[in-house]
């Protein structure tokens, strides 16, 4: 059975095709904020009447009601608030469709297909555009009571910091995502990154928040995806070693961060997955 999987996310979206779990064909582009949601549903459009697929998994950047299967809204592109996607793709595609918010679709490709293969709970961040989470259990997804568990982007770190997109001040998401830091310095995060200087004063900030991940969660691994990740050890060592002085003493919880071993194609194994498990 060939599977349509689509990752909408704040910078750019991505299409893959999937026969079994082999990817096939695949297919990304920026997003164009001009056009907004219209022009990326056309566009997807599109590249889709090039393939053939039985059936659709999306991951979206963004708070989705999953029980409803809408998009509640997007923080970064205009447009998408209390939005029908799955409806939408389900007529424009002539075929099922399933979707959950892109953290929870990531840390589902991750848990099967990538580096949290065998570790359950597994807590997944996305450090891109914003910051996601998303956890896996023995049971699946866990999405809590209303599809918002994993929100961990806006955990308030520094309750003095400056204001986030969401109204609050100092959340995660505003003091690490890319957009805020290359807002804030100047320069796009994968620039950043190459200054030990500027990683060692991100790190501290990373680490207050994962550390509530780590204290709530207790997770076997936390698998960090996005953009940002790519850092590799140059972030994930200083990263871990600031976890460890932050962690409460007493505490035997594991400190086990890694890459996302899937890279750009997490959200899309993952909704491969969400079209495998619900459709």
């Amino acid at each position: 059975m060939k599977t349509l999987a689509i990752d909408i996310g704040g910078t750019k979206f991505s299409l893959a095709l999937f026969d079994g779990a082999r990817m096939i064909a695949h297919q990304s582009e920026a997003t164009d904020r001009e056009g907004g949601r219209d022009w990326m549903l056309a566009r997807i459009g599109e590249i889709a009447r090039g393939w053939q697929y039985d059936r659709c998994g999306v991951g979206f950047g963004g708070p989705v009601d999953f029980a409803s299967q809408r998009v509640t809204l997007s923080t970064h592109v205009g447009g998408w608030q209390d939005f029908p996607l799955v409806e939408y793709l389900r007529d424009l595609l002539g075929v099922d469709v399933v979707m959950d918010n892109d953290a929870n679709a990531g840390a589902l490709g991750e848990a099967v297909h990538g580096s949290g293969q065998g570790c359950r709970p597994l807590f997944y961040m996305t450090l891109s555009t914003g910051i996601g989470g998303g956890i896996v259990t023995d049971s699946g997804i866990y999405r809590g009571a209303d599809s918002y568990a994993g929100e961990i982007g806006h955990l308030t770190i520094r309750p003095d910091g400056p204001e986030c997109l969401c109204g609050a001040r100092g959340c995660f998401e505003r003091m690490c995502c890319g957009l805020w830091l290359e807002r804030d310095r100047g320069l796009p995060a994968k620039e950043l990154v190459n200054d030990p200087a500027f990683v060692g004063q991100y790190a501290v900030d990373l680490a207050l928040g994962l550390k509530a991940a780590i204290m709530l969660l207790n997770p076997a691994r936390i698998v960090v995806g996005g953009g940002i990740a790519k850092a590799g050890e140059k972030l994930f060592g200083p990263l871990r070693a600031e976890l460890r002085g932050q962690i409460t003493a007493w505490s035997r919880a594991r400190i086990d961060v890694v890459p996302a071993a899937l890279g750009d194609d997490s959200v899309l194994y993952g909704a491969l997955e969400l079209a495998k498990e619900l459709l």
